[in-house]
């Protein structure tokens, strides 16, 4: 008599000979883009596909533009999808409450398809305290099948705070390979000038610049030829500007008509030009006080752009970059006066070189079909 196969083995067998989808929160993110292969899937690896983000506007058509708000944490979205063997939550989420977030797990496990979860931020960058984000996790962190995170001080806190081991996997390049190889031929090696930039963007609420910057200013002040560039968005910086702050606003005009900065407000930089703007830096200051891990940094480190970074969060742990003291109790300004001092003297080349980065994005589409395979063995 042969023996017979219950449907949960012969689903299992089914799906080995297939590829792995997954449906990632979001798929259209930088990040996520950068941790499938370039070309192909590499000899022996399994196969993985990620589903493209359903349209908000219309969750029955993809897109491949537009992922705010994700439709995937809809408990609804995972209740009626086909073809989902694991669900991955890297960003997005902000907008669903702990109680939204327990039901989606519910759904999940109702449904039999794992949950990884990548830990980017654990303090979320635009929330002035840490109660909504810290309920988000406490739903998150307990219920994923696995665990990732980027570098091993956010795993030692992951550990310390819910006792769970999250895998290590760097940050992979957020710059596309050829654009960061052309930019850094054309960048220049100047010594008449040294630029230093800080972008207060829209001012989220982990940012703190403007004593950042009033040590910069008179720092840069001492040093022969450098200039200090501060970029912000006209949300912020023009008075019609729907998030306006005057104090920054005046503060960044008074230090541009003294001729003490170089002051340029615009809209948001298309992804082009922001590359084009970090490669034209020799120095680009990260002036937040609380945080977790930055793109920024690692789009700085693809351009051969130097990172001065505050020590609150784990940027350091991300890569070689030059630390001083920032966070909620304060800034530290001779540490950020003395690693601004440093890099104009020495002017270190902490970039990541393009070929290990080629490699080490290999090695992330790898761990990850393993890892979702194994979730699935």
């Amino acid at each position: 008599m042969q023996p017979t196969l219950d449907a949960t083995a012969v689903s299992t067998r089914e799906r080995s000979k297939r590829a792995i989808r997954v449906a990632s929160v979001p798929a259209n993110h930088v990040y996520v883009r950068h941790i499938a292969p370039e070309v192909g899937q590499g000899a022996g690896a399994p196969v993985v596909t990620r589903l493209p983000d359903p349209d908000p506007s219309d969750p029955r058509r993809s897109t491949v533009s537009t992922w705010w708000p994700p439709v995937m944490l809809d408990p609804a979205w995972v209740r009626d999808a086909e073809d989902v063997d694991i669900f991955h939550v890297h960003f997005g989420f902000d907008s669903r409450s702990p109680a939204a977030l327990r039901e989606l797990v519910g759904e999940l496990r109702r449904r039999g398809i794992p949950l990884v979860y990548t830990v980017h931020d654990l303090r979320n960058p635009h929330h002035e305290t840490t109660t909504e984000h810290d309920a988000q996790l406490d739903v998150l962190i307990p219920a994923a099948d696995a665990l990732i995170t980027l570098t091993e001080g956010a795993a030692r806190e992951i550990e310390t705070r819910w006792g769970r081991t999250a895998h290590v996997l760097p940050h992979p390049h957020v710059v596309d390979l050829g654009t960061a190889a052309r930019l850094r031929a054309e960048k220049p090696v100047r010594k008449d000038e040294f630029r230093v930039g800080v972008h207060v963007k829209s001012l989220r609420a982990g940012m703190d610049p403007l004593p950042v910057i009033t040590t910069l200013s008179a720092t840069i002040a001492q040093l022969d030829a450098a200039v200090l560039q501060v970029d912000g968005h006209r949300d912020v910086l023009e008075p019609d500007g729907a998030r306006y702050s005057r104090e920054l606003a005046e503060f960044l005009r008074a230090e541009a008509d003294a001729g003490r900065i170089d002051l340029r407000i615009h809209d948001y930089f298309s992804d082009d030009a922001l590359w084009q703007y970090l490669a034209s830096l020799d120095v680009s200051v990260l002036p937040y006080r609380h945080g977790t891990h930055s793109g920024w940094l690692e789009a700085c480190r693809d351009l051969g752009t130097t990172v001065v970074a505050p020590t609150c969060g784990y940027y350091a742990d991300q890569g070689p970059v030059l630390s001083y003291g920032h966070d909620h109790a304060g800034l530290d300004g001779e540490s950020l006066a003395a690693a601004i001092r440093l890099v104009y003297a020495d002017r270190p080349d902490f970039s990541a070189p393009l070929d290990a980065r080629r490699e080490q994005r290999a090695m992330l589409a790898r761990e990850h079909a393993r890892n979702y395979s194994e979730l699935l063995s």
